[in-house]
């Protein structure tokens, strides 16, 4: 690849675990060689995870932003992209927004921002400082990519983005890494109940902090087994991931006597196995943009049950791949997951329809082509 390649900038927070994240490196592994360079830029730092990247010659650089304003940190970037000369500049979220000055003072001609989901501090999109700050950079983009309706819907009724400047494409899901299990249910050493038959198991993965909000799926599992007596031979609870939110949920679970019939490993680098040893898929949070792991598991074969926020209504059709329940309320998702638990076949139905819907509709080489063909369309106006 020569340097008369155009150069892609991504301007992010944080490379590390995350949806936004691994839907960057997706898009960096699969763009078609030739086509366009890509370099990582991060104002914070990279964990591990920037090992996905699968070119070596794709540069992550550093900029080790400090808390609160860093000015310090707009210098180095405009400087970093005053050296690299990018084509385009793609930032990404809320986080990164601010960094559109200094890519248009730096000289780059064509600027991206994606939306991909909402702030911890803004989970509903209300916050008025948040917005100002949106329209206060809306005329140095020249493409807004967001990744649901409801954020599609926010930059043109919020913010006042006109339609033209907007291009939605949702993400998509590796499927050769994210399947259904061959046979029996994968066994996981660690888990107690991997090699277990005639259990329901129930579950979910991400970050344990804010609006991922797993402590009512705790409580929903709580009163699912007062509800339902029988749930506690016939049900598991798995809660992976990391974060306040993982003490909080044990001591409940403790509290209630259920402590044995719940698995919380913390963070695990496992997740297509995990998908694959569950039969229930749930993702109970208060916000959300697109989530990948509702894509993952319903290319896992799983049914999911999701609150009605976001663009979870994108992904989950209610009654066909799942079922959507109101955010923050325990009973109304212990209800739901009993239903589960009485038909089986339910089970099995909705998650092939929600496996046919993402072979048909969320593949990641797709998601490619259409962000490939946003930059495609600005590089034609040079």
């Amino acid at each position: 690849m020569t340097s008369d390649t155009p150069l892609v900038a991504h301007i992010i927070y944080r490379l590390g675990v995350g949806g936004l994240e691994n839907g960057l490196v997706n898009l960096i592994n699969r763009s078609p060689p030739g086509r366009y360079r890509h370099a990582v830029i991060c104002l914070k730092d990279a964990t591990e995870f920037r090992l996905r990247i699968q070119d070596r010659e794709v540069p992550v650089y550093c900029l080790h932003r400090k808390e609160g304003q860093d000015i310090g940190m707009f210098i180095r970037l405009f400087r970093l992209l005053r050296t690299l000369k990018p084509a385009i500049v793609h930032t990404r979220n809320l986080a990164a927004l601010e960094c559109q000055a200094p890519a248009w003072l730096a000289g780059a001609r064509h600027r991206v921002h994606g939306e991909h989901g909402w702030d911890v501090f803004d989970p509903d999109g209300s916050n008025r400082k948040y917005q100002w700050l949106r329209r206060l950079y809306r005329p140095l983009i020249q493409r807004y990519i967001p990744l649901s309706r409801h954020l599609e819907s926010y930059l043109r009724g919020k913010v006042g983005v006109p339609a033209k400047k907007i291009r939605r494409i949702c993400n998509g899901v590796d499927t050769e890494v994210f399947h259904p299990p061959g046979g029996d249910r994968v066994e996981i050493p660690e888990c107690p109940y991997a090699g277990a038959r005639g259990l329901v198991l129930l579950g979910t993965i991400g970050r344990m902090h804010g609006v991922k909000d797993q402590l009512t799926l705790a409580r929903a599992f709580i009163r699912l087994c007062e509800l339902m007596p029988s749930a506690k031979d016939r049900a598991r609870l798995v809660l992976v991931g990391e974060g306040p939110l993982r003490e909080q949920a044990r001591s409940e679970l403790i509290a209630a006597g259920l402590e044995e019939l719940a698995w919380l490993p913390g963070e695990r680098s496992d997740i297509p196995d995990i998908l694959r040893l569950l039969d229930l898929f749930v993702l109970p949070s208060r916000a959300e943009g697109i989530s990948n792991t509702i894509l993952e598991a319903m290319a896992t074969g799983l049914p999911v049950v999701a609150t009605s926020v976001g663009g979870n209504p994108d992904l989950v059709i209610d009654g066909v791949t799942g079922s959507l329940v109101p955010p923050g309320d325990p009973q109304a998702l212990a209800v739901t997951l009993a239903g589960y638990l009485d038909d089986p076949e339910r089970l099995a139905r909705q998650g092939r329809a929600g496996l046919a819907r993402v072979r048909d509709e969320f593949s990641l080489d797709g998601m490619v082509q259409r962000y490939l063909a946003v930059y495609d369309e600005l590089m034609a106006t040079s």
